[in-house]
């Protein structure tokens, strides 16, 4: 039983597998022929498949095709739709190279490409081919290419050994590795030189060239064996993940990690292609790792190492930078971190003063404390220098000139005011007081000043203070080894302070990094609006990396909007703007320092979200972020995209409420109104084919008739208030304020409503000095139209209903008064809201008549409430900030 589960998939296995065949299922397929070196026939091959997937009824393009006027090659092409090649000004010359815009917009199924390591032309989109290529795959495009085993990143050092020729254009294995069909085309060496010899690969001098130096037979059965097995290799990766992915029984191996180390060496290139070629072949993990030395790394070794870093990154490694005290501990505290397997080192190829001075070089102490972890030395064909004495360089002297005059100023002085003291104090405690000195210079001074005021403090202690004195000679042979001592104290003190202070500044350093961390994730989780997160975002920028940068959001439609601003030290052209859409639809960092479209002054980095890509963000930097600066950056930008999305998503809520609250507005709405426009329309329809199919008696058709005019009128106001509703709900009411007579109102609405309120006792009250105000006439006839109104459907005929009106400055306040059945306590709040209808009532109507009354106060800037009055009834309140004429005050306010 346990054997069966153990065959079953695990879900989560499952589930992630589902979602990496699904992102694959939308991108193009690429398929390389890939052969030993040029000749063999790759592009003949690729052509002849083509040719079969035409046939199929694939929609085959050739985007750049190179057939070195060979004719068999150029019949191939004959029939296949050849995209033009894109010309390209460069130094007066013109260069030919694969339009990539036309055939993303043609969008065929297929295109052909020829040599992948290609160096396109300056001004080119991509700097490389492969890159091109990577274009057309994400946007699903499949591609048909041709590669030379010694164009592959890893391998260029290899094929270098065997032929003696520098490769120059290479791309990274990971296209490679990922390819999904590798075709090998394959001739013997004896075939590929007849070949040579006919003339059917170069022109026959430059034939004869190519057989004396590169194309031996020799180096042609390398190069063939190093393909072969470069295939062998990637079929055994395939049928390893295919068993894997598919649960098969087999015998698998661990979980390998290799770690590389990399260092500011012109040889770590090698070092981390050897290491790529056997992470591949042994199926494991690769990490790049640095470790940062106490001492500053010149201009020309920190861009050694920046492109060691992004070779690294090239061959799909990971890259980690650590740093300490001590390195071996450091680096073996990393690599049981990541849970490496095997370390990879190159071979020391000299000895320096620092490897004689200590008990034992690196290479020794890593082998001697690394544990379970294995350790690969690499080999070097520089042989091993046994002249140690001309890699002894002096100290770094980075300090200025100030810094060593301070130093010899506090020294000399020290020894100048110790002087007359000495028959008193002694020349031992003298001693003292210049070892104090120097050590409070280490904490201000680099290492060249602290290394000249031991030297000094000696000398001047020596000459001044120890017998016989005035004279460097020493009697005592204690005084010689005290002398001794105290300069290597001095200097070792010294030295040890100015170290514990540096690695205060690298600690503080880090502090400073996670400081700014946690305040951009403070700040952006404070803000609620997308201007606001950009803000933020750009100020962050600007403070922790002094830069200037701009933000360009996507428009939800998989495009770009402009900048929410425009500053002067950031203007984008409208080159600029199709550089940030290709960086947002490509979801690839594009521009400046960059291998995509370089010539531009700013670097383009996508703003990458888990459901949504919020957009890019543009920044002009004078130089490219590398190392522990690059980390911080990207952590930087992560941060700055999670709360973009956040914001985002928030959006996309509200709008999803909004429409859920649409789609129950409209039911409510489409119920409401589907009844209320029935009865009149039933009884309009009723009375009407009475009329015109009936002999009917005058005094009937009379009657009818009033039907008619009476369901029409309610038709009427049902449809005036779907219209205020919509005037509300869009925004429109603007009241236009004029000056109004409240006589004149009331007396409008009142007849208005002639047949309403014919039933009740009406009574008005308005004081006789009541003065005009300045309101919207008509939109307060119809606020009392619908209060009166309103009344009328609940409460008892018969009974009284009151309108009064008075000015209490500086408000204009209207009141409608009943005696009816009066509104539930706890229903009052809600009786001006849409829709909305007392429960139990039996009184038609859509619920709108409340709701546009409170709508058409509001914007009076008033208010209006609700409440039941002390003997039954409810009252209706309006008031409205009101300018008045001839004021008089009315102070009652009562029943």
């Amino acid at each position: 039983m346990n054997n069966i589960d153990d065959l079953r998939p695990d879900p989560d296995e499952l589930l992630a597998s589902l979602k990496e065949e699904e992102a694959k299922s939308n991108l193009g397929k690429l398929k390389v022929f890939f052969g030993m070196c040029a000749g063999v026939g790759k592009t003949y091959s690729m052509l002849q498949t083509a040719r079969i997937e035409k046939e199929k009824g694939i929609n085959v393009v050739v985007g750049y095709v190179e057939t070195h006027n060979r004719k068999e090659t150029e019949t191939l092409l004959t029939g296949l739709t050849i995209i033009p090649r894109k010309k390209i000004q460069y130094k007066g010359t013109v260069l030919e190279e694969m339009d990539l815009d036309a055939i993303l917009e043609r969008k065929p199924d297929l295109v052909l490409v020829d040599e992948l390591a290609h160096t396109n032309a300056p001004g080119s989109r991509h700097m490389k081919r492969y890159l091109d290529v990577q274009e057309l795959l994400n946007n699903g495009i499949s591609v048909f290419t041709t590669v030379n085993v010694q164009h592959i990143e890893s391998k260029a050092d290899t094929v270098t050994q065997i032929t003696g020729i520098t490769i120059r254009e290479t791309f990274p294995d990971e296209i490679f590795e990922k390819a999904d069909e590798i075709e090998l085309v394959d001739i013997t060496p004896e075939e590929l030189i007849e070949r040579f010899r006919e003339g059917k690969v170069y022109a026959p001098q430059q034939s004869r060239e190519a057989l004396q130096n590169f194309f031996r037979t020799g180096n042609i059965t390398a190069l063939r064996e190093l393909a072969l097995r470069m295939v062998a290799d990637q079929v055994e990766k395939q049928l390893r993940t295919y068993m894997q992915r598919k649960k098969l029984p087999g015998p698998w191996r661990t979980s390998l990690k290799l770690m590389v180390l990399i260092g500011p060496s012109p040889y770590a290139g090698r070092l981390i292609r050897w290491a790529k070629t056997l992470s591949f072949t042994m199926g494991a993990q690769l990490v790049a790792a640095h470790f940062e030395p106490s001492k500053t790394l010149s201009k020309e070794e920190q861009e050694q190492l920046n492109k060691n870093i992004i070779l690294a990154r090239q061959l799909g490694a990971e890259f980690i930078s650590t740093s300490g005290n001590n390195q071996v501990s450091a680096i073996l505290k990393l690599a049981l971190r990541e849970n490496v397997t095997h370390i990879i080192v190159g071979k020391p190829r000299h000895r320096t003063l620092v490897s004689l001075l200590r008990l034992g070089n690196f290479l020794n102490k890593l082998i001697r404390h690394s544990g379970n972890i294995d350790i690969y030395v690499l080999g070097s064909d520089v042989s091993y220098d046994k002249n140690f004495l001309k890699y002894i360089r002096p100290p770094s002297l980075t300090s200025g000139p100030s810094e060593y005059t301070l130093a010899a100023v506090v020294i000399a002085l020290t020894a100048a005011i110790c002087f007359p003291f000495k028959a008193y104090m002694g020349y031992q405690v003298v001693s003292f007081i210049l070892l104090f000195m120097v050590s409070i210079l280490a904490l201000f001074l680099g290492i060249g000043p602290i290394l000249l005021a031991s030297a000094m403090s000696a000398l001047l202690w020596d000459f001044f203070f120890i017998p016989p004195m005035m004279t460097f000679e020493i009697k005592e042979t204690e005084d010689v080894f005290l002398l001794s001592m105290f300069f290597f104290i001095a200097l070792l003190n010294g030295v040890l302070t100015y170290r514990l202070r540096k690695e205060q500044r690298r600690s503080n350093h880090r502090e400073e990094t996670t400081n700014a961390l946690y305040k951009i994730t403070r700040d952006l989780s404070n803000v609620n609006s997308i201007q606001k997160v950009v803000e933020v975002s750009l100020a962050s920028v600007r403070r922790n990396f002094s830069v200037e940068g701009i933000i360009l959001l996507q428009d939800n439609n998989n495009s770009l909007l402009p900048p929410l601003e425009s500053r002067k030290e950031i203007s984008l052209s409208k080159e600029d703007l199709s550089i940030a859409s290709w960086v947002y639809r490509n979801q690839k960092k594009a521009g400046k320092f960059t291998e995509t479209l370089p010539s531009t002054s700013y670097t383009f980095f996508p703003l990458p979200g888990m459901r949504i890509h919020p957009g890019v963000l543009a920044i002009k930097a004078k130089e490219p972020f590398i190392g522990e600066k690059e980390i911080f950056w990207d952590t930087f930008i992560q941060q700055i995209a999670s709360a973009m999305e956040r914001e985002f998503l928030d959006e996309l809520a509200h709008r999803a409420l909004i429409l859920d609250e649409s789609d129950k507005l409209y039911s409510t709405l489409f119920n409401s109104i589907s009844h209320e426009f029935r009865i009149p329309v039933t009884t309009i329809l009723g009375a009407s084919d009475s009329i015109l199919h009936q002999k009917l008696s005058p005094e009937i058709a009379i009657r009818l008739n009033q039907e008619i005019f009476t369901a029409s009128e309610r038709l009427n106001r049902l449809i005036e208030n779907l219209l205020n509703m919509s005037r509300l709900e869009s925004g429109r009411i603007e009241p236009k304020m004029d000056w109004c007579d409240v006589h004149d109102l009331v007396s409008i609405v009142l007849k208005n409503l002639e047949n309403e309120v014919k039933n009740f006792q009406m009574e008005v009250v308005i004081p006789p000095d009541m003065p005009l105000v300045k309101l919207d006439f008509g939109l307060m006839e119809q606020v009392l139209y619908n209060l009166i109104f309103n009344a009328t459907q609940h409460a008892e005929k018969g009974t009284t209903l009151r309108v009064k009106i008075y000015y209490d400055k500086p408000r204009f306040i209207l009141q409608v008064m009943d005696r009816g059945t009066g509104i539930p306590p706890e229903e009052i709040r809600n009786v001006f809201n849409k829709f909305y209808r007392v429960k139990g009532s039996t009184n038609v109507g859509t619920g709108l008549g409340l709701a546009i009354v409170k709508g058409f106060v509001e914007a009076h800037n008033g208010t209006v409430t609700a409440e039941n009055r002390i003997h039954g009834g409810a009252r209706f309140s309006v008031r409205i900030p009101a300018e008045c004429q001839d004021f008089t005050l009315d102070e009652t306010e009562n029943e």
